[in-house]
C-alpha cells in the first residue's frame, strides 16, 4: 500500500511551514472574600505562518487536520 501525505496549509497564502508563537498574560479579579487582587497566568500558544505571519490556534489546526482526514475518508 503507498503512503499518502497532506499538509495543512494557510489558507490565505498556501504555505505549509509555521513557527509557534507563544502570549504571556496575567488576569487580575477579586473575590468576594478579600479585597485583594488575585492573578491567574495565562499561556496562550498560536502557529504563525513563516510566508505571511497569519496565525493559528491549535483548535484551528486541528479543525484544519480533520477536514483534510475528512476528506480522504470519502474517496
Amino acid at each position: 500500500m503507498e503512503s499518502i501525505r497532506d499538509y495543512f496549509e494557510c489558507n490565505e497564502c498556501g504555505n505549509r511551514h509555521f513557527k509557534l508563537v507563544y502570549t504571556f498574560s496575567l488576569r487580575f479579579h477579586r473575590v468576594n472574600f478579600s479585597d485583594h487582587l488575585i492573578y491567574d497566568r495565562i499561556k496562550e500558544e498560536f502557529y504563525q505562518c513563516t510566508k505571511c505571519q497569519k496565525t493559528f490556534s491549535k483548535a484551528e489546526i486541528e479543525e484544519g487536520l480533520t477536514k483534510i482526514k475528512d476528506t480522504r475518508k470519502e474517496k
